[in-house]
């Protein structure tokens, strides 16, 4: 095992603002784990909306449009998952994939050397009380740096033959998109319409859909269409027509939504009676009009999905061990390059992800 070195390369975001607050230093302090902590290096780290809608503060009420519309920025100090403010400046980064190179004192030794991944939603800080979670770079530092701490509670041994980059690509995402499965409860033969469907919560929904013996319906740009069903979906729908004009309504047995906006009624109405809505995203806005009157004559389910039991990240572990998923990683990034990473990730130029290699 290498030498731990004193200072690192890191990413500081020093307040909640445009692309001018991440700053890249390479003179940062190396953190030392506390006694149920471990230190990681880092092998990859991913790029998320979280990291960017908690940069700008997006998750600020003041905010009523699309994540990377000119007016997203947030003007309180509620911008964090919490609502609480943060106290920059803070090293985000959602997504972890490293091996343990120090371990604290109440750490089994044996696990340096391990490859992990960490869990983006974290209970252990807040002792596993029901939806309740810290946010990986959001409640405490993440993976936009060489090194980064983590509970040894949610840092996750992995054994896979998967590139850095791949493994990289798959906590948030992947975690969220099980979630939302999961707390839906797709079932075989079930249909299930996928919003958002080329992102990287969307493309990974699409593979654990299918996983579970579901037919995928996607929304996703025609110019992306033909990589969506490359992934596995069943049919497309392109973004930019009418939903009720292409799908029939009452079809859908699930919605999984990323995007919301101004459309967002539409999604109800292809929804089955007894039909379940389940939601972790609104990258298209977050206020929508809601006829009161098709929730309850359909008999419909709405899901808000944020906390993640502990159970969610352990399937997308056994998931990868056995080949079940494919990572989807479209470009890769030194991490002194994060500015451009994230002007390409808003962009949405790309389909599945992007990953920082520090």
């Amino acid at each position: 095992m290498s030498t731990i070195p004193n200072k690192m390369s890191a990413v500081l975001t020093t307040g909640h603002g445009g692309f001018e607050v991440l700053e890249f230093r390479n003179n940062v302090k190396v953190p030392q784990p506390n006694s149920d902590q471990v230190l990681i290096k880092v092998l990859g780290a991913g790029i998320n909306n979280t990291d960017i809608n908690t940069r700008t503060a997006w998750y600020s009420k003041s905010v009523k449009g699309e994540t990377n519309a000119q007016d997203s920025q947030g003007k309180g100090d509620d911008g964090s998952w919490s609502g609480e403010p943060l106290e920059f400046p803070i090293i985000q980064g959602a997504d972890c994939y490293g091996e343990i190179v120090a371990v604290g004192d109440d750490v089994d030794n044996g696990r340096v050397g391990e490859r992990v991944l960490v869990r983006t939603m974290q209970q252990y800080a807040v002792d596993y009380r029901p939806y309740e979670c810290w946010t990986m770079g959001s409640e405490c530092d993440g993976a936009f740096a060489e090194y980064m701490v983590a509970f040894s509670d949610e840092s996750f041994k992995i054994e896979s033959n998967w590139m850095n980059a791949e493994l990289a690509s798959i906590p948030c995402s992947y975690s969220t998109a099980e979630n939302l499965l999961e707390r839906s409860g797709v079932k075989e033969d079930e249909v299930v319409l996928i919003t958002g469907a080329s992102g990287g919560v969307g493309s990974a929904a699409i593979q654990l859909a299918k996983r579970r013996g579901a037919r995928v319906v996607a929304v996703a740009s025609k110019a992306k269409a033909d990589m969506v069903r490359e992934i596995g979906a069943d049919e497309v729908i392109h973004r930019e027509d009418k939903l009720t004009d292409s799908i029939e309504n009452e079809s859908i047995d699930v919605v999984i939504d990323l995007v919301a906006g101004e459309d967002w009624g539409d999604l109800l109405d292809v929804l089955k009676k007894g039909g379940r809505y389940a939601a972790a995203g609104a990258i298209a806005g977050p206020i929508v009009e809601l006829d009161v009157r098709t929730l309850y004559l359909k008999d419909l389910v709405l899901i808000g999905c944020t906390f993640q039991d502990r159970q969610v990240f352990q399937n997308v572990i056994g998931y990868i061990e056995r080949n079940e998923i494919k990572p989807l990683v479209s470009k890769t990034y030194p991490l002194k390059n994060i500015i451009n990473a994230q002007k390409d990730f808003v962009s949405k130029k790309y389909v599945g992800k992007l990953v920082l290699l520090p």
